[in-house]
């Protein structure tokens, strides 16, 4: 007896999926019944708890555009039924200096800003435009993680990091106008301190001092809305960017 269209199972492509924000949104995905394919610069981890794995996982380098369309082509291949449900854009690099410092304005060389760009901005809006087809059959959702750093100087986050979370950030918005119109709808979220293993040096200081509830905030707690503007209990929010950051910024 053929699936009803309420039953047929949803798919996410995931990218940053091994670790952080990425890990948590799989497993949230997962317990819900979805299929999640995850890319990321790595092979896929033994350790990795969730269903299909390794045959679910692609490597791809986001930092190389030719690597990058290779890898499109091969997600279309595992889409079989030339759906996909959502797409989260979560990869992201923020280089820091020898040192371990921010770097700023004044000392980011060109190729890290070319690098940096090109894995944090250019990967999500080629992912998208090359899955646009399989995206718009399924009526489906993309999420773009921005950053607070992209509205405000972060003393940890570097000048190249922010500037490619502000620009992924209006990128949401016009995505939002373009694809909203294909049935596809965008959105954003931008965490602030989550509690991961690339947290830095000085981070209690800023929960201490910055945020009202005085607490890092927890992957899951990212994963929930990322989850939340995939399904029908978002069906009308498009364009938006939703701060996930404890009123660090209010």
């Amino acid at each position: 007896m053929p699936l009803s269209a309420s039953n047929v199972r949803r798919t996410l492509l995931l990218t940053g999926a091994s670790r952080g924000i990425g890990h948590a949104t799989v497993k949230r995905f997962s317990a819900a019944g979805w299929r999640v394919i995850t890319c990321s610069r790595h092979a896929f981890p033994e350790n990795c708890p969730w269903e299909m794995g390794p045959e679910d996982h692609i490597q791809v380098d986001l930092a190389n555009p030719a690597n990058t369309n290779a890898a499109i082509a091969e997600i279309k291949q595992r889409l079989p039924n030339k759906t996909l449900d959502a797409l989260v854009n979560n990869a992201a690099i923020s280089p820091k200096s020898d040192g371990g410092g921010r770097l700023g304005s004044l000392d980011t060389s060109r190729d890290t800003w070319e690098h940096v760009f090109q894995v944090n901005f250019f990967a999500p809006i080629m992912l998208a435009r090359g899955l646009i087809e399989e995206l718009k059959n399924a009526k489906g959702s993309v999420v773009n993680v921005t950053s607070i750093a992209g509205s405000r100087v972060h003393p940890f986050a570097g000048a190249a990091y922010a500037t490619s979370k502000a620009a992924l950030a209006s990128l949401t918005r016009e995505m939002a106008h373009d694809f909203g119109q294909l049935g596809i709808r965008v959105n954003a979220i931008a965490p602030g301190e989550i509690d991961t293993a690339i947290l830095s040096p000085g981070t209690d200081k800023i929960v201490e001092q910055q945020i009202p509830m005085r607490r890092l905030g927890a992957p899951d707690e990212v994963a929930k809305i990322i989850y939340v503007l995939c399904t029908e209990a978002s069906s009308y929010v498009n364009g938006a960017e939703i701060a996930i950051d404890g009123g660090q910024h209010v």
